[in-house]
């Protein structure tokens, strides 16, 4: 799905980019110099063997916090000084605003379809607007099921296939083990319940009429909302923020059996808990009707408006996206676990990412099945941050009792729809 020119004028998103008339940075026979900015786990060693590959580029590397720790903040920040770095990484939610806010550039024109053919049509989809890309897809991370193989077959537990199954499963557990379940329904976790909303069929923005549509509460969203909202009420999962001690301390303590969340989030477990090496697997998530689902992460890497190489920024964007090298040398960190938005590298990332901490599992594997099952046709609002701020904080409430995650989501709506107008854009709320 595209973004229509009407809709894109309308946020001054389609007008040309003025050229940049710093001057170049580069020494007396040196190479060009790029700065890049990335909360990315592994950056600093696929920067180094970027420079190492080549002369005739430098990249000058600064980690920076994730988005929800401030990193997003410093970069609109540098953007109204006037000096952004050359190349940052932006999640996927996020680059519908910072190309309305002209943070990021343009780059059709630097993106060969040599670079359009190696990447995943449903990855870039995400990052292109009425045929103008505006960044380059890193990753695709399919939502999957990491669970305790160890407690499974302690207590003789399959994966479930389906959300009946998860249900019937989670009520297992607690009767079983009355301190122990199942899963966790994040209170912090807007991005993961996008994905059980995408995954169903909703579309929570939609812009095929030549506006904005929002229908953050529709049909298929109502019903994973009340899909949770039953879990909750038979306290079959735990409803907690899950970037927390508390449920650091649930999962260390062997309180929780399962994880639902995108592929990187392995290399994120790995490091976080190495004592429960070899305890761990994953499986599909569970499915409703059909075999579809949702993403929940990826990262996609933008040229800023203040890049005064874009050329160079281009080709360093390209290596990190395509080449065999720098999944590799990101993988070999032991941090992270991406799925190249590149089917072309998936064997290299099967190669380099150690598989022991999942006895042995080929997980690359599974995620190539599940990439393959992303249903086509989301499309992420322009202010995405805020919104996941106002359905978050419906969600912490809900999870104590007070209101319902339905109530949440339509309060992120309302709470959504005057930042829209507020950026000139045509808008309309539906009820689907």
């Amino acid at each position: 799905m595209r973004l229509s020119r009407r809709t894109l004028l309308a946020a001054g998103l389609a007008a040309p980019l003025a050229a940049c008339s710093t001057p170049q940075r580069r020494g007396a026979g040196g190479p060009v110099e790029i700065t890049f900015w990335s909360a990315l786990r592994g950056s600093q060693q696929v920067v180094d063997a970027f420079n190492s590959s080549q002369n005739r580029i430098r990249v000058v590397f600064q980690q920076i916090p994730s988005g929800g720790q401030g990193g997003y903040a410093k970069l609109s920040n540098a953007a109204r000084a006037g000096n952004a770095p050359d190349v940052a990484t932006i999640e996927y939610p996020q680059v519908p605003g910072y190309a309305i806010d002209g943070v990021a550039r343009d780059i059709t024109d630097l993106v060969t379809d040599r670079v359009k053919r190696k990447l995943l049509p449903q990855a870039l989809k995400l990052t292109t607007f009425d045929d103008r890309v505006f960044s380059v897809p890193l990753d695709v991370e399919p939502m999957v099921l990491h669970y305790r193989a160890d407690l499974f077959a302690e207590s003789g537990y399959q994966p479930p296939r389906d959300w009946d199954e998860f249900t019937a499963l989670a009520r297992k557990v607690r009767a079983g083990h009355p301190n122990r379940r199942l899963a966790l329904f994040p209170t912090d976790g807007a991005t993961q319940f996008a994905c059980f909303a995408w995954q169903a069929g909703a579309k929570w923005f939609d812009t095929s009429a030549g506006r904005w549509q929002v229908s953050l509460a529709d049909g298929p969203t109502r019903k994973v909302a009340g899909y949770w909202q039953g879990l909750i009420d038979e306290d079959l999962v735990f409803r907690n923020a899950a970037d927390s001690k508390q449920h650091d301390a649930q999962l260390g303590q062997d309180l929780v059996l399962t994880r639902l969340s995108g592929a990187w989030d392995a290399g994120a477990q790995m490091r976080a808990r190495p004592g429960q090496k070899g305890k761990w697997r994953i499986a599909p998530m569970p499915v409703w009707d059909r075999p579809h689902v949702g993403t929940h992460g990826g990262s996609t890497f933008a040229v800023t408006r203040d890049c005064r190489e874009p050329e160079a920024a281009m080709e360093f964007i390209e290596w990190q996206t395509t080449h065999p090298d720098a999944l590799t040398a990101r993988l070999k960190s032991g941090t992270s676990s991406q799925y190249p938005v590149a089917p072309g590298l998936v064997e290299a990332g099967a190669k380099a990412f150690p598989s022991d901490y999942y006895g042995g599992q080929d997980v690359y594997r599974l995620f190539k099945q599940e990439a393959d099952k992303i249903l086509d046709g989301w499309v992420w609002g322009p202010r995405m941050t805020a919104t996941q701020k106002v359905m978050q904080d419906g969600f912490a409430r809900a999870g104590a009792g007070e209101g319902t995650l339905l109530d949440a989501v339509r309060e992120a709506q309302s709470g959504t729809m005057p930042d829209l107008k507020a950026l000139g854009l045509s808008t309309e709320e539906v009820d689907r």
